[in-house]
């Protein structure tokens, strides 16, 4: 290869921003393009933004070109069944192939640290060990389409406020046991092509130019082999040999790094050769891996959106979690005559977030109306009316609708309702974190109306993360949906009849109030303050600092409510059910625990048997250490068998992982504040090093 063609697979572009002519007139349009050598039989990287689905924002990036909008990152989390999260994976990749796409920048492995993140809805949960088996998973299923997929966003983007300049401190003990530790298992499982660093700094350094970060864990510790691809503008200096091998998504204004800049370093001596070589390297490596040169997809190809459809709608009911079943209300009797449905567009589909994984979905989007002044920000509603759904489940019922938007109107006609159906949204997208845990637009005040008229309402969550409840004592039955995708209101629909038997287990903690989670004040309040509502890159650049602080280090949500003696509003982990299970006592060999779980109930349903540490050699601690998804026919017993990752049983010290000898306990939870009979078995002392680390 020539220098120039080299260097050409170094960076990346958006090509819309570029003159006309750049780039191949018949290019499909996506996120990114990176330029491939012809000459030697190395086609282009054509990058496509995602998460959810084959993402086209607002519909306009491709001319409302659909793809299946699966259920949120929150609502995957929720079903914990890391072999439907991988056909998900599959799904995704196919649809992304089809659309001539050979790069999907999936893989959000971010811990949901403040319930109040805006992109809390991409991302899988708070727990290191469920976001990195799940996330894995759907990274397998999406390369399993012989295309790459990314893990994102490497790492500590746990916020959005100030995103492009905040400064993450943390210790290194507390970054691998949380954060870099569901990187860590994610890589393991499914063994991403490429890895995007963030657009934070972590420890003073930005993450695109930390080579803590990018040599020495990822590549030395963990033996990364797959290339580093920067988030989009996210890189601030020619960091090659700190470890970025792409500058992706560049536009003429930004002045790339990785364009005239890079030559310039190589003729400074400030940037080898070889490390342009090994960048290269890396990158045709995992082309070659993964069967992209030899086979680049095309697009227009065939999709079976029928298929895809069918399971982002399985998704989306086994992803439901039933908060709250008081009295038995749910299901809906079949005898109900007169249900009243309020609030929430039921009338016109399901809410999804925004941003760079925002899917335009199969059958168009049923509304939409404009979040802010940009081109593709859009607030966009599934085409999946639960309205029409209920309707559809209860055909002898009269069932009618309230916007909801006057409380005493609505109060008025829940009166004379058998059940009411209070449907309730909190929109998040990305770039901005919610400002407050309550709903917005009045709607706890809609939903205390309505309670008052009738006690037998049930309310629906469409959100994007946890919420306040203020009204929860007042309300019998609570639903979380998530944003539950292209099929969602079908999907509420069966789980309120009872054709679904909900299974869905939270995957983050709900707190009562900002006052019990570590940053009660989210970071950089003052910046928005300042900003007087506009964004907080508009503020001087001298303004644009911000150090942030996570006080519970590696006790990431539920541990954190756990060492602090704290009772959230829905623990991690929580999810009602229409049946009854029962579990046998724990029983262990070295670290494999076994156990049986038997349905008590008289209808088919699933369990999630969750494993946590209870006691680390005396000190008490909460940790995840095994999960698994059991479904069960009525009266049926299966046997469960977890094998524990030693790591989750130890702590990061002296450069390495470290066991202490003594007694470790064990219990079997319905959720983490939820446990049974703790077990204790000896452990032996044990340290060890990542594979690459040196010795000391």
């Amino acid at each position: 290869m020539t220098q120039d063609e080299k260097l050409s697979m170094l960076q990346g572009f958006v090509p819309q921003t570029w003159p006309a002519g750049k780039f191949p007139a018949n290019l499909v349009k996506g996120a990114g393009y990176v330029p491939g050598v012809p000459r030697l039989g190395i086609p282009p990287l054509t990058e496509s933004d995602a998460s959810l689905g084959v993402a086209n924002m607002g519909g306009l990036m491709r001319a409302k070109d659909e793809a299946t909008a699966m259920p949120a990152g929150l609502a995957m989390a929720s079903t914990w069944s890391p072999e439907l999260i991988e056909q998900v994976g599959r799904a995704m990749g196919a649809e992304t192939r089809a659309k001539g796409f050979n790069v999907l920048l999936a893989g959000g492995i971010n811990l949901v640290r403040d319930p109040r993140g805006g992109r809390a809805f991409e991302y899988f949960s708070e727990d290191p060990l469920l976001t990195g088996v799940l996330g894995g998973y759907s990274v397998r299923g999406i390369q399993s389409n012989r295309i790459v997929s990314t893990v994102k966003h490497y790492a500590l983007n746990a916020n959005e406020t100030g995103r492009s300049f905040a400064d993450v401190r943390m210790s290194e003990p507390a970054m691998r046991e949380s954060d870099l530790l569901a990187f860590q298992i994610a890589i393991e499982v499914g063994q991403p092509g490429s890895v995007m660093c963030a657009y934070n700094k972590v420890n003073t350094v930005y993450a695109c130019e930390n080579s803590f970060l990018l040599n020495d864990v990822l590549r030395r510790d963990w033996g990364y082999k797959g290339w580093v691809m920067s988030d989009w503008g996210a890189v601030h200096s020619v960091s090659i040999r700190q470890g970025l091998d792409q500058e992706s998504g560049t536009q003429p204004r930004h002045n790339p790094w990785f364009g005239e800049r890079l030559k310039e370093a190589l003729g400074t001596g400030d940037v080898a050769p070889a490390d342009v070589d090994r960048s290269v390297s890396r990158i045709l490596r995992t082309m070659y891996a993964l069967g992209i040169t030899n086979d680049p997809p095309i697009p227009g190809k065939p999709i079976d959106f029928a298929a895809h459809l069918e399971l982002a709608q399985r998704v989306a009911e086994q992803g439901i979690v039933l908060l709250k079943n008081e009295g038995g209300l749910l299901p809906l009797a079949a005898s109900a005559k007169r249900i009243l449905v309020v609030g929430g567009h039921a009338d016109k589909g399901v809410l999804a977030g925004a941003g760079s994984s925002q899917v335009w979905p199969v059958g168009g989007a049923s509304h939409q109306m404009r979040y802010d002044d940009k081109a593709y920000h859009f607030r966009l509603y599934m085409p999946s009316a639960p309205l029409a759904a209920l309707k559809a489940q209860y055909p002898e019922a009269t069932v009618s609708f309230d916007d909801g938007t006057d409380p005493a109107r609505a109060a008025g006609a829940a009166r004379s309702a058998d059940v009411v159906v209070v449907f309730a949204e909190q929109f998040r997208y990305e770039g901005r974190d919610v400002l407050s845990l309550n709903l917005p637009d009045n709607q706890d005040r809609l939903i205390e109306a309505v309670a008052a008229a009738n006690r037998r309402t049930i309310v629906v969550l469409e959100t994007g993360g946890p919420v306040a409840m203020p009204w929860i004592d007042r309300v019998p039955a609570v639903l979380q949906a998530w944003y539950p995708g292209n099929r969602g209101g079908q999907a509420i629909a069966r789980v309120l009849s009872g054709a679904v038997n909900p299974s869905g287990r939270l995957p983050v903690t709900f707190p009562v109030s900002t006052a019990q989670i570590p940053n009660p004040v989210l970071p950089g309040q003052n910046l928005i303050d300042a900003a007087k509502g506009k964004d907080v890159r508009t503020l001087p650049k001298e303004q644009q600092v911000l150090p942030v602080e996570f006080p519970e280090g590696s006790d990431v949500g539920y541990r954190w409510y756990a060492r602090k003696g704290l009772k959230p509003l829905f623990p991690f982990g929580h999810g009602l059910s229409y049946t009854t299970f029962k579990t046998s006592p724990l029983k262990f060999s070295g670290t494999t625990a076994t156990f049986t779980v038997r349905n008590t109930g008289k209808r088919a349903g699933a369990d999630v048997s969750q494993l946590y540490l209870v006691s680390q050699a005396g000190q008490v601690k909460r940790r995840l250490v095994g999960f698994q998804r059991v479904q069960l026919a009525a009266g049926e017993t299966k046997q469960v068998v977890l094998n524990i990752d030693p790591r989750l049983l130890a702590d990061w010290k002296n450069s390495g992982w470290h066991m202490r000898a003594g007694r470790y306990r064990f219990a079997l939870g319905e959720s983490a504040d939820r446990l049974g009979p703790a077990v204790e078995i000896n452990l032996p002392e044990r340290s060890w090093r990542e594979s690459g680390a040196p010795a000391s």
